[in-house]
């Protein structure tokens, strides 16, 4: 196969210009030959079909592949005759063939280098016709994260929210028992202010009393 060819990007260039300008429509088309298929899997025979609605002489298939590169795989003429690259007529890794006005491409066991778009191309009435393209990649696969995973995670974040919960109404007041508690706070400042002074109006008459019997008395 030969990749990102010049003179096969020209040809594609040159047959969507014939085509465009003479206001032809459609005449080719490729599809899977399993109308139900919607992408193909690895190591699997693909079968794909280049409908022709004029007569032609024969189709070339082309691959198109991820980044931009086209690849010849083979031309088959009219009377079945193959013709693939290195002028070989046979592959190990393609068959093709003719069924009324369809020819048919076979790519054995699949593989990731095989992904790409694929077309036919025919020279009809001295036009070059380029079909539409079938693509033919793998189906995306998308990785969701494990179910236990995700249950440990969301339990951990609880157990944590609780935990920080609690330490925080441990070290927070209750605004309901601070508000109990300041009537008592208040009677027990007033007894001890009453107790103060009582002390202090004792200890007074005492000095007072100690002082008057020291006095001497006079003769």
């Amino acid at each position: 196969m030969v990749a990102g060819s010049p003179a096969l990007l020209l040809l594609l260039s040159l047959g969507l210009c014939f085509t465009g300008a003479q206001g032809q429509g459609n005449t080719m088309a490729v599809s899977f030959l399993n109308r139900s298929m919607k992408h193909p899997k690895e190591g699997q025979w693909l079968a794909l079909e280049c409908h022709t609605y004029k007569t032609s002489w024969g189709v070339s298939w082309i691959r198109l592949d991820k980044d931009g590169n086209l690849h010849f795989i083979v031309y088959i003429s009219k009377f079945s005759l193959t013709t693939f690259p290195g002028n070989k007529g046979a592959s190990s890794q393609f068959e093709v063939s003719k069924q009324g006005s369809s020819y048919r491409l076979t790519v054995k066991n699949f593989r990731a280098q095989d992904q790409g778009i694929y077309f036919c191309i025919a020279n009809i009435n001295q036009v070059l016709h380029f079909s539409s393209g079938q693509r033919a990649f793998f189906p995306v696969t998308t990785t969701a994260a494990p179910t236990t995973l995700r249950a440990v995670t969301l339990t951990a974040t609880t157990q944590s929210s609780q935990v920080t919960n609690k330490d925080i109404s441990q070290h927070s007041p209750d605004p309901g028992r601070s508000k109990e508690n300041m009537p008592n706070f208040c009677c027990k400042l007033v007894m001890w202010v009453n107790l103060a002074c009582a002390c202090l109006l004792l200890l007074t008459a005492i000095t007072i009393t100690t002082t008057h019997c020291q006095r001497p008395s006079s003769p």
